[in-house]
């Protein structure tokens, strides 16, 4: 780059670990980064944190990391004041184009309190970190007030300070629960029981990948002393099989499964509950990655060794290429920032610069592969949901219909029953159901591709982008 070029420019859409990781590492070695993000703070829902009006006293009590956190917060706020970094929040993004002609990428983000405006950011380059959402298999009763997602529970008590509600149980599977029940049995909640569906008995088949990981086995371990002190109930391969209730949550049943998935009968215990947070694990964000042309392998964005995508001049970081937690998201994204920040100025990187994070990723990669299949929902969990359980809340379609698309019907995809039964095409476009149609219909779970990454206006839709907002290299 010749002294009179202009700074070239990168947006990162996503502030979790991996947007953060990588912002910070192309903003050292001089790109112009734009972090755009939804939420009003940086952090995503690893990080997420109270609101300072709320007066928190102790925040790192609802995380571990927070050393981490400490120095990815210092850095963004000595970039933001060195101007290396404008940190745009609450914008949120629902496409991302490439500006034919110019170059570059066009970012189309809705602000504004209702979210009716529209702004487009340009940038040379385009980095998606934007994380992963929460997968939740239906059974019947999971529509009564009171059934929550395990992360939507975390959230309210990392963001707002707020309990759920005053007796919970913990269920699904993954590792996101021993936090979930952790963090709520610590701020008072009285957590009647932990219901995990994974067996045991399964982790000790990866016992030496587990054995090169003693951090996790360490974090772990700290989650289960707290649940021990609390008294709470571990119930390893269990299942909840129905939520009780009339106006509200009064009550859950669980069950003991089988080796192969399916329930015991007789082995039913209620408890008496006002919360049930349930998940059964994360699915990747992919939709903007889609919408740009990205290669989808499974369910996750493709990249190589460089976190590049096949599309030139898009990077993806995080949960995004790959559901692996906090400490594979900062590899990725740290490597993809780098990548990025050599690429824009015309220099092949050299792979040894990030030798370090390249390693963790790899041993982050590994532990994500092994334990994966320990955390796979129950194999038979469809056969729980009765005709009338609905599957797909926004347009209300009960399990009966899915599985007359499919027998009598002879639908054999996700997307035949989508057309037959309206299933996935209500306001979260598929984001709930997707994973619940496709294990009723039989067939393979994969990503569904999506115009928008988000409900847009029509009205948005409608206007002529022409306002661009100010970049820092305008």
């Amino acid at each position: 780059m010749t002294p009179e070029a202009p700074p070239r420019t990168l947006a990162v859409i996503g502030a979790g670990p991996a947007g953060l990781a990588a912002a910070l590492a192309a903003a050292q070695r001089d790109l112009r980064v734009t972090l755009i993000d939804s939420a009003p703070q940086a952090g995503g829902q690893f990080y997420r944190r109270p609101a300072a009006a709320l007066g928190a006293r102790r925040p790192q009590a609802l995380h571990h990391q927070w050393r981490t956190w400490e120095r990815l917060r210092d850095g963004l706020a000595e970039q933001i004041a060195a101007g290396g970094i404008t940190h745009l929040t609450e914008h949120h993004v629902w496409f991302v184009e490439r500006v034919e002609g110019e170059g570059g990428f066009a970012v189309q983000a809705l602000i504004g309190p209702e979210q009716q405006e529209s702004v487009a950011l340009r940038a040379d380059a385009v980095l998606l970190a934007t994380g992963g959402y929460e997968k939740v298999l239906p059974f019947p009763g999971w529509t009564l007030p009171g059934v929550v997602t395990a992360g939507g529970a975390q959230a309210m008590l990392k963001g707002g300070l707020v309990l759920p509600g005053r007796t919970a149980v913990v269920a699904g599977t993954g590792p996101l629960l021993m936090p979930v029940a952790a963090g709520l049995a610590g701020a008072g909640a009285e957590v009647a029981a932990l219901v995990e569906s994974a067996d045991p008995k399964a982790f000790a088949r990866h016992a030496a990948t587990l054995a090169a990981h003693p951090d996790k086995l360490a974090e772990a371990a700290r989650y289960g002393v707290q649940l021990l002190r609390h008294r709470v109930r571990l119930t390893p391969r269990h299942t909840v099989v129905q939520a009780h209730g009339k106006a509200s949550l009064e009550a859950v049943t669980i069950a003991a499964l089988d080796p192969a998935g399916r329930v015991r009968p007789g082995t039913e215990r209620r408890f008496r509950c006002d919360t049930l947070a349930v998940g059964h694990g994360m699915l990747p964000h992919t939709d903007l990655a889609e919408g740009l042309g990205c290669r989808v392998d499974g369910l996750n964005v493709a990249v190589d060794a460089e976190q590049r995508t096949d599309v030139p001049g898009v990077w993806a970081a995080g949960e995004a290429t790959g559901i692996g937690g906090a400490a594979l998201s900062l590899a990725e994204g740290h490597i993809a920032g780098r990548s990025a920040a050599a690429r824009l100025r015309g220099r092949t990187p050299d792979p040894r610069a990030w030798a370090a994070a390249a390693k963790s990723r790899t041993k982050a990669r590994e532990f994500a592969a092994a334990i994966s299949p320990v955390y796979a929902p129950p194999a038979h969990w469809a056969e729980q949901l009765r005709d009338d359980t609905l599957v797909c809340r926004c347009e209300e379609v009960p399990a009966s219909a899915v599985r007359e698309a499919v027998d009598e019907l002879g639908a054999t995809d996700a997307r035949s029953v989508k057309l037959l039964t309206r299933a996935g095409m209500g306001w979260c476009q598929g984001r709930m159901c997707s994973a619940a149609v496709a294990g009723l219909a039989g067939c393979e779970e994969r990503s569904a591709r999506r115009p928008f990454a988000r409900p847009v206006p029509l009205g948005v839709l409608a206007q002529t982008p022409d306002e661009d907002e100010p970049t820092p290299s305008s």
